[in-house]
């Protein structure tokens, strides 16, 4: 009896541990703040979940909108990890104290424009992907509207496009700030501002986010959308009637960024769950997601369907400069004087 008394108490306790311990294993949260299309934030959180039992609670924010939380929550930060959407806001962020620098050890692993915003930073951001901006169209509405499809600059002001464009709104959305940084570096600042003038003519509607445009195009609500052109293509691949192109004088580009929150509170599991996206596996998550960027781990083959930026003429994009706080506040206040105040 005084035997089997221990034996049972040992039994206990050993299984005891053994929940404890599958507990103590499986505990823990991260809490993010994503800024890409839906599908791969909804994709990444589950799979890294599944692989390490870390729970993520996470929030998909457009870029702009995502800075103004960090802003908000800088004397208490609730967020950890803040990852995905266009780069110039993070590089707000790094520049007024609100990210904590992290240099990864896989930095090899990593393509150039991806450890060029490591050290232009002092590791406060990384590039996480890129891509660049362009035309969506609708090819059926186009047809049915006898348009012919866009593929200059010059194109989508033309009166024949009236109502028939749909950009987003560069206050709450980084797509839309890069492509306005970008018409300037293109232009020159005064022709940009006379440029989206005549643009907003033409404009249905600016939404809050940039990854609003390529749905929108491909399910017909709109004929044309200004966007990263990955978007469109993803569409394109899954069978809807949609084609893409980059403006025949230039366009702009992003770095995606990815970051640590200063004073996160899960800071450990952050670090995991950056560490996972940065690795082939989370990188190979975008492609699964239908979200078509180029990723900025070198060391697996992505997906076919990324389109190539070979061919594009990019803006030797300066992201130093238009990254600074100062200088977004600056080029927004124009943008709302002298084209947001023409908003209907």
């Amino acid at each position: 009896m005084h035997k089997t008394l221990h034996f049972g108490a040992a039994l206990g306790f050993l299984i005891g541990s053994l929940t404890a311990g599958q507990a103590m294993a499986q505990s823990g949260a991260v809490n993010a703040v994503c800024s890409t299309d839906q599908s791969w934030c909804e994709m990444a959180a589950k799979e890294f979940t599944l692989k390490t039992g870390i729970t993520v609670n996470q929030t998909r924010k457009a870029t702009g909108e995502a800075l103004a939380q960090l802003r908000a929550e800088a004397a208490n930060p609730k967020t950890d990890i803040w990852w995905g959407g266009t780069g110039d806001p993070f590089l707000q962020a790094a520049e007024i104290g609100l990210l904590a620098p992290y240099r990864p050890d896989y930095l090899n692993d990593l393509h150039g424009w991806s450890v060029r915003q490591y050290a232009m930073t002092q590791n406060l951001v990384g590039g996480f992907y890129t891509s660049a901006i362009g035309f969506g169209w609708n090819t059926e509405l186009l047809k049915k509207k006898n348009l012919p499809a866009p593929r200059c600059w010059a194109d989508v002001i033309k009166p024949i496009y009236k109502g028939e464009v749909e950009i987003s709104h560069p206050a709450s959305s980084g797509t839309a700030y890069t492509i306005l940084a970008g018409l300037v570096q293109l232009m020159g600042e005064d022709a940009a501002f006379a440029y989206m003038k005549e643009l907003n003519k033409n404009v249905t509607q600016y939404t809050r986010s940039g990854t609003a445009q390529a749905p929108n195009v491909a399910k017909g609500e709109v004929a044309v959308g200004i966007s990263f052109i990955f978007g469109f293509d993803g569409w394109r691949h899954n069978k809807y009637p949609v084609a893409s192109a980059a403006p025949c004088e230039g366009t702009s580009y992003e770095i995606g960024g990815i970051a640590l929150v200063k004073g996160a509170r899960n800071a450990a599991n952050a670090k995991r769950y950056y560490d996972w996206l940065m690795s082939p596996e989370g990188q190979s998550i975008g492609a699964k997601a239908d979200s078509l960027q180029s990723p900025a781990n070198k060391t697996f083959k992505p997906d076919p369907r990324i389109p190539a930026m070979d061919s594009v003429r990019l803006v030797k994009y300066d992201f130093e400069k238009y990254g600074k706080s100062a200088e977004r506040r600056r080029l927004l206040e124009r943008w709302n004087k002298e084209v947001g105040a023409q908003v209907r």
